[in-house]
């Protein structure tokens, strides 16, 4: 008896560690039940895991897809639709395209008709939208998607004034003054809200975002105008400020540093440029107060904006972006293409400077490319790549 006693009481360790083993291997067996009910699809788990590589470092946020960009005249708005052209690109998203030509027939208001194949009936299916039009917003949701980010930025009115006037000189109220001082002094003579083009002769910004250019200038309605664009766009930019503007950008879509590399397009050139004394100053504000009380109220939404984001993180953050933009520049450019080969490319008669690209890139050679493409060729291209890939997806639903 004392024998099998002893036999019986060796044996309770390894009792033990059976039942553990049964413990925790009916364990791991539950939770790949559970597993895999909840992941039928191994491809997905591919899909899944490329994504959370894809987006390591940019934290728990996921890169913005649907996107509203108001594009206003003159505020280094083209570079910003290069941007997001190029996105839209590389990322296999669909634009809101205009019917005809790169705009949505402004001057008008914006219409949902305006847009390349939009149904009423048919479903939000859009990704980006950047053209110039003048915003209407109730528009722009037939359009977009209900988690469309919104975003635009504005310039001084002081140098928008300046170039607004080089660019358009040959149009509208502008046509017969000899120079900007000419204008601002006699603009009881040069101007009428009922001539073509006038929209481009004051308080521009205004105008482009959907307001009235000749509105009250007073405190009650300044405040209306401010909040109603708060409310809608998410983010203002700044064109003063260009790359703190990109890094505020690149936060609010949780995108990377290559996602808003860029050069300056559609810029004018130096000798194009007219300094302004600080009386014609004083007039071009008194002129377009509007669209000076919507710069004023949104300049200092941007840099709560960047006290938010830090100051420190954001001067990092801009160096970064500016080698980034040197290293592509030693890569892809090669001096600056002769004002007479963007003809027909660009609006407006100042000179406008563009880019020769490198002879012999072999590498990075389409995102070298992509980065000089002033925007109406831009967009013929996004134009007939969209087409084909309709006329695509359309002759294998037929097959099917």
């Amino acid at each position: 008896m004392m024998s099998k006693r002893t036999v019986h009481c060796s044996n309770v360790p390894h009792l033990k560690i059976a039942t553990a083993v049964l413990i925790v291997t009916g364990t791991i067996l539950m939770i790949l039940q559970i597993w895999c009910s909840k992941v039928p699809d191994r491809s997905e788990n591919r899909t899944n895991l490329r994504k959370m590589l894809l987006n390591k470092g940019r934290g728990s946020c996921q890169p913005k897809r649907n996107i509203f960009f108001l594009k206003t005249h003159k505020t280094a708005s083209s570079t910003i639709m290069n941007i997001l052209l190029r996105y839209g690109e590389f990322n296999n998203l669909t634009f809101a395209l205009p019917v005809r030509f790169t705009y949505y027939f402004y001057p008008k208001h914006f219409s949902a008709s305006y847009v390349d194949s939009f149904s009423e009936k048919g479903n939000k299916n859009f990704n980006i939208m950047c053209h110039h039009m003048r915003f209407r917003f109730t528009e722009v949701q037939k359009v977009m998607a209900n988690d469309t980010f919104y975003f635009t930025i504005l310039r001084n009115p002081i140098s928008l004034m300046e170039s607004s006037f080089s660019y358009f000189k040959d149009k509208g109220p502008f046509a017969k003054a000899k120079n900007l001082e000419d204008f601002l002094t006699n603009t009881s003579t040069y101007y009428d809200v009922k001539m073509n083009k006038s929209h481009l002769a004051k308080n521009l910004m205004t105008f482009d975002l959907g307001f009235d250019p000749n509105g009250l200038d007073t405190i009650k309605n300044a405040k209306s105008t401010q909040g109603t664009i708060d409310r809608i766009f998410k983010l203002v930019l700044i064109m003063e400020y260009f790359d703190e503007s990109l890094i505020l950008l690149k936060n609010a879509l949780c995108w990377s540093f290559d996602d808003i590399l860029s050069f300056p397009l559609n810029r004018r050139s130096n000798t194009t440029k007219k300094a302004l004394t600080l009386q014609t100053q004083e007039k071009v504000k008194r002129w377009n107060s509007l669209d000076w009380q919507l710069y004023i109220y949104f300049n200092n939404s941007f840099w709560k904006h960047v006290k938010k984001f830090g100051r420190e993180r954001m001067q990092r953050e801009v160096r970064i972006l500016q080698m980034k933009r040197a290293e592509a520049g030693k890569k892809c450019l090669q001096g600056g293409v002769s004002p007479s080969h963007l003809k027909g490319t660009q609006f407006g008669i100042t000179t406008i400077l563009g880019y020769n690209l490198k002879p012999g890139i072999t590498t990075n050679k389409p995102l070298c490319h992509r980065l000089i493409i002033p925007e109406v060729q831009y967009s013929n291209l996004v134009r007939f790549k969209q087409k084909r890939k309709q006329t695509q997806i359309h002759y294998y639903k037929a097959r099917a």
